[in-house]
């Protein structure tokens, strides 16, 4: 079991909750040690003085910002903590955020944060059954290992879960990092849209994270293993596929319908690298209870929402942008936040277009 990283109070309004900050990943990654070549010594590194090649004790190693080349504003490590934000003793959730405009880009990692005093098990339910009801995370800044983190407290499974976010600021402009980055367009063949959008229905899946895994991590393993034992085991790299040109796009939409035809699409399968049927466990899975949205996904809409927005799609135009959110968000449009009110009317239009599952074969 694991020691929990940080413990404190988690409050909201006037409630005080008491709680433990617990880890909630871990890596497997396999672990290596550097050797020199033929010889089992060990490779360490070392802190040198690039000017003399001498070693450097850590005592006497500060910290240099650079101004210009050559040129540094050096800072003691007593400096830096003492402007450190030392360890916060309170999360206070300063107001509770709709998750569905939280974008992915913004969470880092995640902890697990359960209730740090038997007492508070009513409170800390009570917490857990509103974020659900709501789709709302609760955010809050707070510090811990000297650092100050923004942070999101959500609900999942009947516990709840602390995402640590970047700033703002830490987030790169994709207009200015991705080069040649095409212009989102509308003028697009109708037929090869529609196509497209029949091919990832029919290799839709139901989100399993046990069915996949490190497939890599497993191939490293075994090929530690094969040379314990003293076998050679073949390495090959698969070819590298082709980009699909334009002018052939639509055939090769076709002939990935015909493939996943022939593979069973458009009946719910479940793909992944862990591959393979179970039994009885997707059907199992499918009489449980759905799971809360997760950060930076909207929750599906309800049957009758999602009805009573599609019913109304005729009348967009008339419609204000506020009110064009509002049936975006009933029928779990993503990006919405992001949308002029052109785009929303597109999106809005495209949910509410009737699907036809051509996945199964007569």
């Amino acid at each position: 079991m694991a020691k929990p990283v940080w413990k404190g109070t988690l409050t909201f309004g006037l409630v005080s909750l008491p709680v433990a900050l617990y880890p909630a990943t871990e890596s497997h990654t396999v672990r290596f040690h550097q050797l020199q070549r033929g010889t089992t010594d060990r490779v360490r590194q070392r802190r040198v003085n690039e000017r003399t090649g001498e070693e450097v004790p850590f005592d006497d190693i500060v910290k240099g910002y650079e101004l210009a080349e050559g040129q540094y504003v050096v800072v003691e490590p007593a400096e830096l903590e003492e402007i450190s934000p030392g360890r916060s003793r309170t999360i206070e959730i300063s107001g509770f955020a709709d998750l569905a405009e939280i974008d992915p880009v913004f969470f880092d990692k995640t902890y697990y944060l359960g209730p740090a005093d038997p007492t508070a098990a009513k409170v800390y339910q009570l917490l857990v059954e509103a974020l659900v009801h709501s789709h709302r995370a609760g955010i809050a800044v707070f510090s811990m290992r000297g650092r100050e983190y923004l942070t999101a407290v959500d609900s999942a499974d009947g516990l709840l879960e602390l995402h640590t976010m970047h700033w703002a600021d830490e987030l790169r402009d994709p207009q200015q990092e991705v080069p040649d980055l095409p212009a989102r367009r509308k003028d697009f063949n109708r037929t090869e849209l529609a196509t497209a959008e029949q091919l990832i229905g029919m290799l839709a899946v139901d989100w399993h994270p046990d069915d996949y895994h490190d497939s890599y991590e497993e191939r490293v393993r075994a090929l530690v293993e094969a040379k314990a034992d003293g076998r050679e085991i073949t390495l090959s790299a698969g070819a590298e596929p082709e980009a699909t040109e334009a002018t052939e796009l639509m055939d090769v939409l076709r002939r990935s319908l015909d493939e996943a035809r022939a593979k069973g699409g458009g009946t719910g399968r479940r793909g992944g690298g862990g591959g393979g049927g179970r039994g009885g466990a997707a059907s199992e899975r499918a009489a449980a209870p759905k799971r809360a949205a997760k950060p930076g996904r909207a929750a599906k809409p309800g049957r009758a929402e999602a009805q009573e927005a599609a019913e109304a799609v005729e009348d967009l135009a008339s419609l204000s942008k506020t009110e064009l959110y509002r049936r975006a968000a009933a029928l779990g449009v993503p990006h919405r936040s992001t949308m002029t009110r052109d785009q929303l009317q597109y999106a809005l239009k495209a949910a509410a277009r009737p699907r036809r599952n051509l996945g199964r074969a007569s």
